[in-house]
């Protein structure tokens, strides 16, 4: 009995101890584990930082030396010229209206088409449409340029009405269509329709939206352009560039909402219109809004499209929302430019460039915090908070 008690005894004290031992082993990975993902994301922060502190330290001299009010207000951009002139702003506005350009494409087809993936394909053609979509992120941007200014320009230069109106009815009439039909399920369900006048009402909304297109590819078809590389071109191209961001990014928004949201308001007898523009795209519209911001910075940091097919004119196009007219960008310029002002590095040619970087980079900090601030403030919306 002695021997028997001692014998458990200790094999009591070893298993507590190999207990001890595997604890601390698991603390330790766990303090391993941590430290590693806290040393990434240090370094991730730090190479931020540094990036920044590098462009920072050269643009500030430029400030310092030619101020602040030229570079924003004044539109005469002569680098080469003794005195040289660094007003910025037409180059600041052709940078906007490209973006705002590429915006106005990628944003509804892409919001449109991330809603058709989720909610209105079958399987099997979404199986099929999203790699298709998918791969447009693929291609480099110096064969998205190439094709902007050696194919897309001398057809907008020569062929420039035609074109518009076919794009008016290539966009315009999928866009309409999804319009009608929801237009069309939120009356009958508002009014209790029958199906005779759910489809009298139906035909109405469809010639509406067919006599709009007509109107406006008749007004297109009598625009003549004056040269191919044009702020045009590059919103165009721009926001197909985009388009794989916003599809991708708004389609997986939507697929998070899940299942019951949507069985629900199917059970309280919601149409298909209803439960996508009141349950499913509310759900998700913080990632749709994140979808947005990282279309809208992709297109802003477009270097090889803008550089090529602009026309790199820095002035303001007149009236200033003509689209027909080249224009210069931001990066195209510091794209551009670089080359020559590192010959001259310390003037202020050089300096003004990292200037542009600068304000690329606030942008961009500014717009992502603006777009934390909106996701954070849907998220509490929804939680009811």
């Amino acid at each position: 009995m002695e021997n028997t008690t001692v014998s458990n005894q200790n094999g009591t004290k070893k298993s507590l101890l190999m207990s001890e031992r595997a604890s601390l082993f698991r603390r330790l990975a766990s303090s391993l584990a941590h430290g590693f993902l806290f040393l990434v994301a240090s370094v991730t922060m730090i190479t931020l930082f540094f990036i920044i502190y590098v462009i920072a330290k050269d643009a500030i001299p430029f400030f310092q030396l030619q101020g602040i009010k030229e570079f924003f207000t004044s539109t005469a951009w002569y680098p080469t010229h003794d005195p040289a002139r660094f007003g910025a702003f037409a180059i600041f506005f052709g940078s906007a209206i490209v973006t705002v350009g590429a915006v106005v494409v990628c944003v509804p087809l892409g919001v449109v088409a991330a809603v058709s993936l989720s909610d209105v394909m079958p399987f099997k053609i979404r199986q099929m449409v999203k790699p298709v979509i998918e791969i447009l992120a693929a291609i480099p941007s110096v064969v998205y340029g190439f094709f902007a200014l050696v194919i897309f320009a001398p057809l907008l230069q020569n062929h420039g009405g035609i074109f518009l109106t076919v794009a008016i009815w290539i966009a315009g009439f999928p866009l309409l269509t999804i319009l009608v039909f929801l237009l069309a399920d939120l009356v009958q369900s508002k009014y209790n329709l029958k199906k005779a006048s759910y489809f009298i009402i139906l035909g109405l909304f469809v010639l509406i939206s067919l006599g709009i297109l007509y109107y406006a590819g008749s007004q297109a078809r009598g625009i003549q352009i004056s040269s191919g590389t044009n702020a045009l071109n590059v919103s165009i191209i721009l926001g197909i560039m985009a388009l794989p961001t916003v599809v991708s990014v708004s389609e997986d928004a939507l697929q998070a909402v899940g299942r019951d949201l949507r069985e629900g308001s199917y059970a309280l007898g919601a149409t298909r219109a209803e439960t996508l523009l009141k349950v499913v795209i509310p759900a998700a519209s913080s990632g749709i809004i994140a979808a947005v911001i990282l279309g809208t910075m992709r297109a802003l940091g477009e270097t090889m499209v803008v550089w090529m097919a602009s026309g790199n004119a820095a002035h303001v196009p007149e009236p200033w929302f003509n689209l027909f007219e080249p224009i210069r960008t931001l990066t195209a310029t510091i794209a551009g430019d670089m080359g020559e002002a590192d010959q001259s590095t310390g003037s202020a040619r050089f300096h003004v460039l990292f200037a542009m970087g600068l304000c690329l980079l606030v942008f961009s900090f500014v717009s992502n915090l603006v777009s934390e601030w909106i996701v954070v403030r849907a998220r509490k919306k929804l939680k009811g908070c």
